[in-house]
């Protein structure tokens, strides 16, 4: 029935029971990155705003229910094919933005700060879409979805996250290992380099290593890093070829948007947390205690469940609609907008966030911070 679909039904029966539709709100962001960029002048600003300033708000006031859906209906939700539809239209969503974004600045009728403007806007598209849904597909078993998630990374130049979040980060989270964890009292700025350049080398590293146990050359197109740089790089040279040097300087500095958006939620998942070595000197099992949580409504839907990452790393495997709360997962103050929001300022993020770590991890991370 239709009212099963309506959100302020579920909220007022305090229980929140997603369905496709509501997911549906990610592409919120691409459409308020077009809207801009058909609209011009202040109009290049409205993503931003909304995301970074109505969202927020609007979490503050409304619910974040920590219920979860019972074995029958996570069953029919991963054999409901519109799930999956929702993920897919990602792909002509993000690409479609992305090309209208180089016609438009390539075509002259963008101001300076309407640029400005409009690069951060799909900058936005680029975290929340390109980045985020390629995230979920990358952890899917088929070549076809690894294949999007891939060219979906790529559309923010960090198709190499691929590699690294699925064989380093998911190893290694929550331990002084992992670039992507970041530490008590560290600030959001110096993560960003730390955990770019980590997040880069490593697959490289991990690349030659898979290559040189087979016994096979580093430098050769069997090394998959390789070839996605070479990939990214020749989709470069297109762009530059046929939209000129402006359009690519735009291009490039949206993905930058789009990677830091992305580092800045991998600041957040994992603050002041690490795992403990067990009597053997291996690090325990990744459990949800080992990633921060938020049940916030709109951070939810804005963001295909990333929100409930404590699940998401407990069992990676865990397609985004059947992702669960657990108790024992340490709980944000807020949404991932508005946490973004708070993270760029070190002094109120601290503030917020120390007092909440869990007793047990503080004091392994005050020593890794010191």
């Amino acid at each position: 029935m239709i009212r099963d679909y309506l959100f302020i039904t579920s909220i007022r029966n305090k229980k929140v029971i997603m369905n496709p539709i509501h997911y549906c709100f990610v592409y919120l962001i691409p459409l308020l990155a077009l809207a801009g960029l058909l609209a011009g002048g202040p109009w290049v600003w409205l993503a931003p705003l909304v995301i970074f300033g109505l969202v927020p708000i609007a979490e503050l006031i409304l619910p974040a229910p920590d219920d979860n859906i019972d074995q029958d209906d996570a069953k029919d939700r991963l054999e409901d094919w519109r799930y999956d539809a929702v993920v897919y239209l990602a792909i002509p969503a993000q690409v479609g933005l992305v090309l209208f974004f180089l016609v438009t600045v390539e075509s002259g009728s963008l101001s300076m700060v309407e640029t400005i403007g409009a690069t951060l806007s799909v900058g936005l598209s680029c975290g929340g879409l390109g980045i985020n849904i390629g995230h979920e597909l990358g952890h899917r078993p088929t070549k076809r979805e690894q294949f999007l998630a891939k060219l979906l990374l790529a559309t923010s130049l960090y198709a190499h996250f691929f590699i690294e979040h699925n064989r380093g980060h998911h190893a290694r989270v929550a331990t002084p290992d992992d670039p992507a964890t970041s530490r008590r009292g560290e600030w959001v700025y110096s993560f960003w380099f730390r955990s770019v350049i980590g997040g880069w080398l490593n697959p490289w590293k991990m690349e030659a290593d898979r290559l040189s146990r087979r016994g096979r050359p580093i430098v050769s197109l069997q090394n998959e890093m390789l070839r996605l740089q070479v990939g990214q790089a020749v989709m470069l040279a297109i762009i530059f070829g046929v939209f000129g040097g402006l359009a690519t300087l735009a291009f490039i500095m949206s993905a930058v948007v789009g990677i830091l958006l992305l580092e800045t939620v991998n600041y957040l998942e994992h603050y002041g947390l690490q795992r403990e070595r067990n009597e053997n000197g291996r690090w325990e099992r990744v459990r949800p205690a080992h990633s921060w949580n938020s049940n916030c409504i709109l951070g939810r839907v804005l963001l295909f469940e990333l929100t409930r990452h404590s699940d998401h790393h407990a069992h990676p495997k865990r397609p985004y609609s059947v992702l669960r709360h657990f108790d024992e997962a340490p709980q944000l103050p807020t949404g991932y907008p508005g946490m973004i929001v708070v993270a760029l300022m070190p002094p109120l993020f601290f503030a917020l966030m120390d007092p909440r770590i869990p007793t047990k991890a503080a004091p392994q991370y005050l020593a890794q911070a010191a």
